[in-house]
């Protein structure tokens, strides 16, 4: 995405490509933004906590900067280089890293779990592994050249070795002496100083011998390591298999995330049970990844597209069942690790031994170590997302002198919340209303004397008409009482049409709004807000950002249905008006081609409870599916990805509300009684 190109922005929620730069200053606002949840962060963590930041090259030294300042240098671990792509063009070096700064709250208690992963392409050019075995130990030779190339395979069962040093620097009385290997006197030193030493004592010299595991190669004592000793290995600072490409993963974002990248941060940092915190949640990647691996996670955004990119994530996500060393305390208590072989030999468990010259000279048994991403998984259960709630962490409105107004800021942050917004407005005079109409807005000021209404404007379209306008609450959603006083004053002073301006709506609102003409003699119209003006002088205001839209409400018919307990009833989304901020156009959509919709069965009013959800244009359930196989009918299926709800019975408050996610990702609701 290019720097301030609205052009290189698309608005489908299931494929977004690009995220919009909105910061005003550039790179200084962003750092701002940056140090202040750094800063938020650091409070938040534990002291054996870390914290990962994802940055490009460009300003990579910008951001360490201000985390050197937030957490101190000393608490500065690594910079970790990770493939993003496979391939990029530039007229110099092209790039094809992005880079993760890793700091911890405090780097003397920090949490760390060493992660291992098999060896690969071992044989090469440049390999160290350059001599092999016979299985009966009793052929040992170099790589042919064909075979250290990979051009020709080792023949099979033969074991692949290397050299490896068994001296280290500095005098030793016990272990600087010549040790007698097939004849032979060799030397910690080959020029016969004794400021070299062995690694073990000349019992340990003489087990490695009995065990064959010495090598002499000249007039140098090595020692000589299997690779199967310990067939894995750790990771350095640069991840080189973590690329993402269009044929290797389905990105629903173009800053996703390759899971491989959060999956290590976490198992590296955390144990089953610890809380994981993502503040800018994306498509999900980290929620999504920390539910897979039993972590509890939280995941913020000011934006509704990720939140809904997530819950689609959550919701259909499928996962390996871990088995538990205590089911009654859950994940916080551990999984199961077991030691375990193939047929061939080859370790596939969760423990696998590590042979190393110690335990050999030692005559010790090998030390083992923890896989710590290969924890058992018991193959006959699928495991699906945990319970989640979805909250806003905004004040509570408050409404002191019950007019309708929120009072629970100031009236002077009111007052420049208004200011905001008519600014806003006025750099954003156009309306897209619905039916393909477009109302321009002119003359936008603050009334004379009013008691509810917010502004005033002169519609230009052919006649001028007086208008009126009212803003919702900055951190609420508009009241049913709020509509009616502005309705009923807009229609005392003779204005032609009310808008309603908001960032949500209580849908008892929306359906007074709806119907206001009849019940307040003035016609109205719900003008959604997006979220991101909430930021503040932040926010670049510009002419071609998707500030203002209509947005539909959906049709739902409630059918009974007879069951054998008594009385059912059924869900059906008919349809939803939606607007294209692309085409500017508002089109009917059928209940077919949204993108999803869920339903509450028994609404108390306050907490919407996803109780069904409903995927209908996407393929969100196939990895559920999949992964339950032939075990429910194709019809299951096709009903998870339809428009009409399961037969329900009434609940205690004998109303139903139904959420649908449009394009944008605005969630619109609908409330229903249960009738009889």
């Amino acid at each position: 995405v290019s720097h301030n190109d609205d052009e290189d922005m698309t608005r489908e929620p299931e494929m977004v490509k690009a995220y919009r730069d909105t910061w005003e200053l550039g790179l200084h606002s962003y750092l701002t933004y940056l140090r202040d949840r750094l800063l938020l962060a650091r409070d938040l963590l534990s002291p054996s906590g870390s914290i990962f930041v994802q940055i490009s090259d460009e300003n990579l030294h910008y951001v360490r900067e201000v985390m050197d300042e937030v957490f101190g240098p000393e608490n500065a671990i690594s910079v970790i280089a990770f493939r993003k792509t496979a391939y990029a063009t530039s007229t110099l070096l092209p790039s094809v890293n992005d880079y993760l700064i890793w700091y911890a709250r405090d780097i003397e208690r920090l949490k760390y779990r060493e992660l291992f992963f098999p060896r690969k392409n071992v044989v090469g050019e440049e390999s160290q592994w350059v001599y092999c075995e016979s299985p009966d130990g009793t052929v040992f030779r170099r790589l042919t050249p064909e075979e250290q190339r990979g051009q020709v395979a080792i023949p099979q069962g033969w074991r692949l070795v290397r050299q490896d040093n068994l001296t280290a620097s500095g005098y030793s009385p016990n272990t600087s002496g010549p040790f007698v290997f097939e004849g032979r006197a060799y030397y910690p030193s080959v020029s016969g100083s004794t400021q070299r030493h062995w690694k073990t004592l000349p019992e340990g010299l003489e087990r490695l011998a009995q065990a064959g595991r010495l090598i002499a190669i000249g007039n140098t004592l090595a020692q000589k390591r299997y690779m199967d000793d310990f067939p894995f290995t750790t990771f350095s600072n640069t991840w080189d298999d973590t690329a993402i490409s269009g044929f290797t993963e389905n990105r629903l974002y173009v800053v996703q995330t390759n899971v491989k990248v959060v999956e290590r941060c976490i198992l590296m940092t955390t144990d089953p049970g610890d809380l994981v915190l993502d503040p800018t949640c994306g498509s999900g990647t980290t929620a999504y990844v920390a539910e897979q691996w039993g972590r509890r996670w939280i995941t913020i955004d000011t934006s509704r597209v990720p939140l809904a990119l997530a819950k689609q994530r959550l919701l259909t996500g499928t996962f390996d069942y871990y088995e538990l060393k205590d089911e009654q305390r859950g994940p916080g208590a551990g999984f199961v690790y077991k030691r375990k072989q193939n047929n061939k030999g080859e370790e596939i468990g969760g423990i696998v031994p590590h042979i190393t010259l110690k335990s050999i000279a030692n005559h010790e048994p090998p030390a083992e170590e923890v896989l710590v991403g290969r924890p058992e998984v018991k193959k006959n259960i699928v495991r699906v997302s945990g319970p989640f709630v979805l909250e806003a962490t905004i004040p509570t409105p408050v409404d002191i002198d019950g007019d309708g107004i929120e009072d629970s800021g100031s009236g002077e942050q009111h007052g420049s919340f208004i200011e905001r917004m008519l600014e806003v407005l006025r750099h954003s005079p156009v309306l897209e209303v619905g039916g393909g109409k477009k109302v321009n807005l002119k003359n936008i000021r603050p009334p004379a004397k009013t008691l509810s209404l917010s502004a005033e404007a002169v519609v230009a379209n052919g006649e001028d008409k007086p208008v009126a306008i009212v803003f919702g609450p900055e951190n609420g959603a508009i009241s049913e009482r709020l509509v009616h006083e502005a309705a009923k004053e807009a229609h005392l002073k003779s204005y032609t049409h009310l808008y309603v301006i908001g960032f949500a709506i209580q849908p008892n609102a929306r359906n007074l709004v709806d119907s206001c003409e009849a019940a307040a003699g003035i016609a109205a119209t719900y003008v959604q807000a997006t979220p991101d003006l909430m930021m503040g002088d932040l926010l670049k205001n510009m002419r071609s950002s998707q500030i203002f839209s209509v947005c539909g409400m959906p049709e739902v018919e409630v059918r009974d249905k007879a069951g054998k307990d008594g009385k059912l009833y059924q869900v059906q989304l008919l349809g939803l008006d939606v607007f294209d901020p692309v085409t500017m156009e508002v089109d009917h959509r059928k209940g077919e081609d949204v993108p999803a919709w869920l339903l509450d069965t028994d609404y108390n009013g306050l907490c919407f409870h996803v109780c069904q959800a409903f995927f209908p244009r996407t393929g969100a359930w196939e990895s559920l599916k999949k992964a339950l196989k032939s075990t429910h009918d194709e019809a299951v299926w096709d009903h998870l990805a339809g428009t009409t709800s399961a037969p329900f019975e009434a609940g205690e408050h004998r109303q139903v509300a139904v959420k649908v996610i449009d394009d944008r990702g605005n969630e619109l609701l609908v409330v229903k009684k249960l009738e009889g």
